[in-house]
């Protein structure tokens, strides 16, 4: 900071001195025109103008600043999961798959003794058996993304996307519960779609799913919206489903 302050004192002292017209002398005939002055303080001015002024600091490079890295690391991963929603789990829904809804909506399995012992701790074999529309696979880079719409303190626009993920995230947990309960592997949890502790039949467990992936679909075009509003020219808009 003392540093900053010296350099524009510098600056201000050349450009004053350069402002000083000097005086005819007797033993010269030659005068300083107004024009001369002008071109003088001019590069001053320009000479003295710090490195720093106007150049971002490697701190700063955050948030908006890295949007564009942002949205290389992250968009593909949420058009993908958006592709396999539209497509893949739609199909599985119509089939009334629990066994496929159950797998699309999974998260991978917690890392064991045995992955330790593997070259990569056992992550690739682990990432690969998360759901093509989960939690692992998808939303959280859903909400990295939104994230880089801030800079020091949280936006309006990544809150809005953020709260989108939300309620795409309550879909793809109650998804998997049901799949889950229509399997007889889990008993419903209190409450679950109004019922109270009563199982629901395969029926109403279906009716409710396709609710949800109605739901979950329009939060996602919502997210994708938030996002399009605020990209640069620059940046390629991201498809809806």
């Amino acid at each position: 900071m003392y540093r900053r302050l010296l350099i524009v004192c510098v600056a201000v002292v050349s450009v004053t001195q350069a402002l000083i017209v000097p005086q005819p002398s007797s033993s010269s005939s030659s005068t300083c025109t107004r024009e001369q002055v002008f071109q003088r303080t001019a590069g001053a001015i320009v000479l003295s103008i710090p490195a720093w002024v106007g150049s971002p600091s490697i701190s700063s490079a955050r948030g908006r600043a890295t949007l564009k890295e942002s949205y290389d690391r992250y968009v593909p991963r949420i058009v993908t999961g958006g592709e396999f929603y539209s497509k893949d789990l739609k199909a599985i829904i119509a089939k009334n798959d629990w066994e496929g809804l159950k797998a699309a909506t999974a998260e991978p399995p917690k890392r064991t003794k045995a992955d330790k012992a593997k070259p990569d701790g056992g992550i690739a074999e682990r990432a690969a058996k998360a759901g093509g529309f989960s939690d692992a696979r998808v939303l959280t880079a859903c909400d990295l993304f939104a994230a880089g719409f801030s800079d020091n303190s949280i936006s309006a626009k990544t809150k809005a996307m953020k709260a989108e993920v939300d309620v795409m995230r309550n879909v793809v947990e109650e998804m998997n519960l049901s799949a889950r309960i229509a399997l007889g592997e889990t008993k419903p949890e209190g409450g679950l779609f109004g019922m109270g502790g009563k199982k629901p039949s395969v029926q109403e467990l279906a009716q409710n799913v396709r609710k949800l992936y109605i739901d979950g679909g329009n939060a996602y075009n919502k997210y994708v919206y938030e996002a399009n509003e605020a990209l640069p020219v620059t940046i390629d808009r991201m498809p809806y489903l």
